[in-house]
């Protein structure tokens, strides 16, 4: 992760009017649990506001920086990550996959595109949940739905169903541990290109993309050794710029780590480098749009096929009037089937207003169904047809597709279908862990990193 950047500001925006923290308290708040102790709430949350933050603002405006790069092509963003954290996996196995599996898809990026990408991982933080009910009912038996770790517990007893604000304050420990690991990995020289080997997982040795995996390492390891040849040690291999980010849910949690620092202006959010705003929480009255309005961080929106052109525009108004490089990044998410009739007329409109956005496709979202037994997964042809049809549409339109934001995991699971090994209903069994949605696995993440690769490389070549 970076250590220091530039403290100069992009450009010159204004600071948001009538605009405190806590102003979002004024709003209508939707997605939020209902504690039932008060007076717990609030020792939780000024014991949160106490403790250090996760992030610094050097880091939270060098990330800015290389977005507003990524929106004008001179960079590509990776987004990944678990759909909603658990407290269980934040172990040394889990989160140095979890980060593996993301520098290798940034390697194929990397070799591929040509390009720098932009790391972010959806994790450090990813602990809440938007949910379409409020509660559950099994059995006749009706209890709060689970809305994650940092609010309560997935079992289906009202002890763990109960909203405990001591989860925020472990939330903040278990992101704090898996930032502190993921640093320390970095900065020791995990991700060094000089042996990117090293980020291998045992799966390569059963994948179908075995070989040209190989062929690119090994690639990469000779480009690398004759750029030294010629430069002598260039040490900015040794290492990469990694963020980290999560949806802006639990507002209560965002308020106690929003923060002013020392020699720079407005209110950071150092929970994360890069909140982003759900589309189940975008209303434009709505609380979630009033706190991010007043941070400076840069923030992702979801994008999805009910949103109309004039709602997107009035959104990006009240999130970003300044029109500033790098502080918003879309994220459509329309699924393969209304892709090709939703997208287009939101990009004509964005275009229109000479709007600086950075577009990312979500391809998962979108595609999530569920089959006769309930379970809930994600066909790998779909998520591959939205990304195709993704950066077709912008280049039909004269916009740009900038990166992608994923799902996945660094484990053997087996929760969407499809993919090189063409995993059938009846694999899901096998190792279906994630508690909400279906995620990628190691190497189906990593076959769609390469058909990236393809599709970027032919739109290149045609454009």
């Amino acid at each position: 992760m970076p250590m220091q950047a530039d403290p100069r500001n992009l450009t010159a925006v204004r600071e948001p009017c009538d605009w405190a923290p806590d102003s979002w308290q004024r709003k209508p708040a939707v997605q939020q649990p209902s504690y039932p102790d008060a007076d717990a709430l609030a020792a939780a949350l000024k014991q949160l506001h106490a403790l250090p933050p996760l992030v610094t603002s050097w880091e939270v405006l060098a990330l800015k920086r290389k977005l507003a790069d990524a929106a004008e092509g001179r960079c590509f963003l990776l987004q990944g990550g678990d759909c909603a954290e658990s407290f269980a996996d934040c172990t040394s196995p889990i989160i140095s996959n979890r980060l593996k599996v993301l520098l290798q898809m940034s390697l194929v990026l990397v070799h591929g595109l040509k390009l720098p990408v932009v790391r972010i991982g959806r994790f450090a933080g990813q602990y809440a949940k938007p949910r379409s009910t409020d509660t559950e009912t099994r059995a006749g038996e009706t209890l709060p739905c689970y809305r994650g770790d940092i609010v309560n517990a997935p079992e289906f007893t009202a002890d763990a169903r109960r909203p405990d604000p001591r989860r925020l304050i472990e939330a903040h420990s278990k992101s704090a541990l898996t930032m502190n690991f993921t640093r320390a990995l970095i900065d020791g020289g995990f991700a060094d290109l000089h042996h990117p080997e090293y980020w291998d997982l045992a799966w390569v040795e059963h994948s179908p993309l075995q070989d040209e995996y190989r062929r690119m390492v090994e690639a990469i390891g000779d480009s690398v050794r004759f750029m030294e040849t010629l430069a002598g040690q260039i040490g900015s291999f040794g290492k990469v710029d990694f963020y980290t980010s999560h949806e802006a849910l639990l507002l209560h949690y965002e308020q106690a780590q929003t923060r002013q620092v020392p020699r720079q202006w407005g209110w950071f959010n150092l929970s994360t480098h890069f909140p982003w705003v759900g589309m189940r929480t975008a209303q434009l009255d709505g609380a979630h749009v009033e706190y991010c309005r007043g941070i400076r961080n840069p923030l992702g929106l979801k994008v999805g096929p009910g949103v109309t052109p004039d709602a997107l525009l009035r959104t990006l108004d009240a999130l970003d009037p300044d029109n500033e490089p790098g502080r918003i990044t879309l994220i459509h998410r329309m699924g393969a089937a209304g892709i090709e009739a939703a997208l287009p007329p939101l990009l004509q409109a964005v275009k229109a207003q000479g709007r600086r956005v950075l577009w990312c496709c979500d391809p998962m979202h979108g595609n999530t169904e569920a089959l006769t037994n309930g379970v809930k997964t994600r066909r790998f042809a779909n998520i591959r047809a939205e990304l195709d049809a993704a950066f077709d549409i912008h280049a039909a339109q004269g916009t740009r597709l900038g990166g992608v934001h994923l799902e996945l995991t660094g484990e053997n699971v087996t929760e969407c279908l499809g993919g090189a090994r063409d995993l059938a209903e009846s694999d899901l069994v096998r190792a279906y862990k994630s508690t909400v949605d279906p995620r990628l696995n190691y190497e189906q993440s990593l076959e769609l990193a390469m058909l990236i690769v393809r599709k970027r490389g032919c739109a290149t070549l045609h454009a």
